[in-house]
């Protein structure tokens, strides 16, 4: 706990954070109405001319948005999808032989020097450079042969929230766009109502158990893993809690030799197939006396769940989690807007 008074006396709705992943159901809808038209003609190109494989481009939240990202793509268009190591670019000063043909970059400010040389090295091989970026004057914006602005405004804090969800609204809808998937885009056009709804769930359970905890496991499985490394990245960054974000097929490996009585261990489980592994590893935890936290879209979960299209459900579930996050930040006695040793632009080599 901090002995800085106003930091004691904040209330968990005076947050940079809170309000601006409140404004997420308003930015998806920005989102929506300024690139529909630009997505929409990317997956008709797409679908013409498919590429061999996509690498995506991108670090922190972002590269866990692009994890998102490979799930739908994979899943839906049965391209494969590699994450590009932006040091082979910046330090090996590596050239790409082979173009990707695709290259998804993905970034809210676009000025990160290891993001950039990584999408020129791709450029320069000849792949199409698709920017994902909140900063549309940014050198990424300006490199990019087809821009999609997200649309989430200004963020101060140094938490992303909006930005992240504007970027996995983004891609859902490019590759609902590629596969041709009218169901998938119909739920992405509610998804600013649905956030709506996400943001009204009750999650204080989960502030509750995490309040006075030191360690836990966050795990989700298919489209959820990308929340799952998610959200355990927001709990190290704003409540300086050890979290570790693994799928729920992995954690039975080693990681579950750590897990005993009271362990506390956050599952987004899906509607889907995915989620069901998720649920038998929750059940799993349960056995052993840890301290489940379970957000299922099928209902029972102790954490609310919003039930949809399977790949919307972990942006929802996300929304519900970051209010969370946010007021178990200001119940431990810390500042979620200013992590002690974070910046809001990370700038590496």
């Amino acid at each position: 706990m901090t002995d800085d008074p106003q930091i004691a006396t904040r209330s968990e709705t005076d947050t940079l954070m809170h309000a601006e992943a409140a404004e997420a159901s308003a930015a998806v809808r920005r989102l929506i109405a300024a690139n529909g038209d630009t997505l929409a003609a990317l997956g008709a190109r797409l679908r013409a001319a498919p590429p061999a494989v996509v690498v995506t481009c991108a670090r922190g939240s972002s590269d866990h948005a692009a994890t998102y990202g490979k799930y739908l793509i994979e899943t839906l268009v049965g391209v494969p999808v590699a994450s590009a190591a932006p040091s082979v670019a910046s330090v090996y000063e590596a050239s790409v032989t082979s173009p990707a043909m695709l290259c998804i970059a993905i970034s809210q400010s676009g000025r990160s020097p290891d993001l950039l040389a990584s999408v020129a090295a791709q450029k320069a091989a000849g792949a199409h450079v698709v920017a994902l970026v909140n900063d549309t004057t940014s050198p990424l914006a300006e490199a990019a042969d087809t821009l999609v602005p997200l649309m989430a405004g200004p963020e101060k804090s140094v938490a992303a929230t909006k930005s992240y969800i504007t970027a996995l609204a983004a891609l859902a809808l490019l590759a609902a766009e590629w596969a041709g998937d009218d169901t998938l885009k119909a739920a992405v056009r509610t998804l600013p109502d649905r956030l709506a709804q996400a943001w009204s769930c009750d999650w204080s359970a989960g502030r509750e158990a995490l309040v006075d905890a030191t360690n836990l496991f966050v795990i989700g499985r298919g489209f959820g893993l990308a929340i799952a490394q998610e959200a355990a990245l927001k709990l190290k960054e704003t409540c300086a809690l050890h979290a570790e974000g693994f799928s729920a097929a992995e954690v039975r490996h080693g990681p579950m030799e750590i897990v005993d009585a009271g362990f506390p261990l956050i599952a987004f489980a899906t509607s889907d197939s995915a989620g069901d592994g998720v649920r038998e590893a929750a059940a799993e935890f349960t056995t052993r006396s840890a301290r489940v936290l379970l957000a299922d879209a099928k209902g029972g979960g102790t954490l609310p769940a919003l039930a949809d299209h399977p790949a919307i459900e972990p942006i929802l579930m996300i929304q519900s989690f970051y209010r969370m996050a946010n007021a178990l930040s200001v119940a431990r006695g810390l500042n979620p807007d200013a992590p002690r040793h974070l910046s809001k632009v990370t700038r590496t080599l």
